[in-house]
């Protein structure tokens, strides 16, 4: 499963400003205290002396080529083809690699949870009642064109994301009042409502778009013209559907800043588009592209028997992935009046064998999903705390009983593929919601079939989704798979027009706005939104602003947690599987650090070619 990634999406992300004593002459326009970082709780790794992040090389040499196939989605990208390089808007299915030409102005520490340092922007500070931030740019930055990039193109690109944007941007943005240029090197963000914790690291990871070129270009329209940016890399060919090339910029204005010492190392980075996972797979055999990760267990554990990995020429790594597994299964659409039940959609859970699935299909690789926040400290277990409880109490009434005890966990089945225990209960629960088997099919009170339909646009998917279908039948349910092309399911997707699809979202390590469009009720009918299950709940909103709005680490697993329970027995996903891992292939060319981020995979920023191996490669 590729992921939809908010680490992918980071311009959703949360912060406060590092507490340190304020000295006069450190004091920004707004009373906050100039700082070289940012953090949610306070909490920097890095001096402001610092000569680079621990997990990059310093040394590592630039040159050579990484061709990879998309595996993270950013806003509106798919991962099996592109029509338009603007990759800000809902419009269009966008090409891979583009944030990788825009600059922002603070850029993640991927051995942190959440801290940012300064990029184009030298220094922020926050105000001490929070409702704004202030950013200094460096001298020095510059579009690729050459021209100076401004406070005003600060202040222009976010009236046009938060006017015309993706809808995850215009979320993220909702509660940030303004922008305004107070000289040409100063930015004042403004802030409203209680809500501001993320505020400052929302608008510090915006990508800075040019004034000038988009005075002359429609924002928001599709296109294949490579827009104006100033990161390291820029568009050099663009094949469309089946390729785009990106060449690392040699005039990079950026390119001896502590925070980008030993990264961006290669000189080419080329994404390869294949309709399915198989095509693919057989094109990275044969060399066509040199990086992989695999999502197939099955592959992973019988395919890789090929030549070039019996000589060495390609290897298998395995890479912690430390990160939130997140929320991987199949989103059940509430917006469908025959999906708006509880019981129904809980009937649905039992009827997946994931232990015969695991067994059959993935050699025993995977663990089953529980939790929105899996592989983390946010995942509710048991019985719920004193002080969750003291979070759910005022909304009892609102709540079904079982939020209370201990959180839901899926049925283990005995793993024959048709545990007739767990159809019984299925059945039960159908029952309940006034759903029973006349004539053969499951039919309502008004005679209505009980009629189902997974969309999908992955072939390798069907294995997966046939035997649940089956299981689903023998209830009486008329279930079935449609696979659409990429294009259709995209649009599908972004309209909401099918009943249950597969996704998976990966949470962050500090969650914030960002669980405003996968979950809150504002986003269940937006557009394009990643609330596919349409979940649309007060007490949901309400216990995302208690995670928005924490104040430490001790209060936002809390909420975290209290949120997971409210979400898991309200049965919105049949949920699926995870591993804590990455599993790689890559062609022996390769250098990576010594050290991995923590929080993240690095391949593209972190690793470089070394000239040895690739020449060994062709002898």
């Amino acid at each position: 499963m590729r992921v939809l990634s908010a680490g992918a999406l980071a311009c959703v992300v949360s912060v406060m400003i590092a507490l340190v004593p304020a000295q006069a002459q450190d004091l920004a326009p707004n009373g906050g205290v100039w700082r070289h970082g940012i953090s949610v709780f306070g909490d920097l790794k890095y001096p402001s002396d610092f000569g680079h992040f621990d997990y990059a090389n310093p040394h590592a040499p630039k040159g050579g080529d990484l061709i990879l196939a998309p595996s993270e989605a950013y806003l509106n990208q798919g991962f099996t083809t592109y029509d338009t390089l603007n990759v800000f808007v809902l419009k269009g299915t966008g090409a891979h690699g583009m944030r990788l030409t825009f600059d922002s102005l603070m850029t993640r520490a991927w051995d942190e949870p959440d801290a940012m340092y300064g990029l184009a922007a030298e220094a922020a500070a926050i105000a001490p009642d929070r409702m704004s931030a202030v950013f200094r740019l460096r001298e020095g930055v510059r579009f690729h064109d050459g021209t100076p990039v401004t406070a005003d193109d600060v202040v222009f690109t976010f009236d046009l994301l938060k006017a015309y944007g993706h809808p995850h941007l215009t979320t993220a943005l909702r509660d940030v009042k303004a922008a305004d240029a107070l000289d040409a090197r100063t930015i004042r963000y403004s802030f409203t409502g209680p809500l501001v914790r993320d505020l400052p690291f929302t608008v510090a990871a915006l990508p800075i778009l040019s004034q000038a070129y988009y005075t002359q270009h429609d924002f928001s329209a599709s296109t294949l013209d490579a827009p104006l940016g100033s990161g390291p890399y820029t568009v050099a060919q663009v094949n469309q559907g089946r390729s785009i090339t990106l060449h690392l910029d040699p005039d990079y204005w950026g390119r001896d800043l502590p925070v980008n010492r030993g990264r961006f190392n290669f000189s080419v980075i080329r994404f390869e588009y294949f309709r399915e996972r198989t095509a693919g797979f057989e094109a990275f055999k044969s060399g066509e592209y040199d990086f992989h990760e695999e999502f197939t267990s099955r592959f992973w554990a019988t395919k890789y028997t090929f030549p070039a990995i019996e000589d060495g020429r390609v290897i298998k790594l395995t890479l912690p992935d430390n990160r939130p597994s997140g929320t991987q299964g199949w989103f059940i659409n509430t917006r469908r009046a025959h999906l708006s039940d509880p019981r129904v959609r809980e009937a649905l859970i039992h009827a997946f064998d994931f232990e015969w699935t695991n067994r059959f299909h993935f050699h025993g690789l995977y663990k089953r999903t529980h939790s929105y926040f899996e592989n983390s400290a946010m995942r509710a277990d048991g019985a719920p705390s004193a002080a969750e409880v003291a979070l759910l109490a005022p909304y009892r009434d609102q709540l079904p009983e079982s939020v209370f005890a201990q959180a839901y966990v899926p049925p283990v089945s005995n793993g024959s593929g048709q545990d007739r225990r767990q159809l019984k209960i299925a059945r039960d629960l159908l029952a309940q919601a006034g759903w029973q088997v006349r004539d053969g099919a499951l039919k309502n009170a008004a005679g209505e079939t009980l009629t189902i339909e997974f969309l999908t646009d992955a072939p390798t998917f069907e294995r997966i989704i046939q035997p649940l279908i089956k299981n689903l039948s023998l209830l009486g349910i008329d279930a079935s798979m449609r696979l659409v092309d990429p294009a259709q399911y995209q649009e599908r997707m972004k309209e909401f027009d099918f009943d249950i699809t597969t996704q998976r979202f990966s949470m962050r390590e500090t969650p914030g706005v960002e669980l405003r469009a996968y979950m809150g009720s504002a986003a269940a009918e937006e557009p394009g939104s990643r609330n596919l299950a349409g979940i649309s709940s007060p007490v949901v909103d309400a216990l995302i602003d208690a995670v928005i709005s924490a104040r430490s680490r001790e209060e936002l697993v809390t909420a975290a947690r209290a949120l997971d329970r409210v979400l898991r027995a309200q049965h919105y996903w049949i949920p699926q599987w995870y591993k804590g891992e990455h599993n790689l292939a890559v062609w022996n060319k390769f250098g990576r650090p010594d050290i991995k981020p923590r929080y993240h995979r690095g391949v593209l920023e972190l690793w470089w070619v070394e000239p040895q191996k690739e020449a060994a490669l062709t002898q």
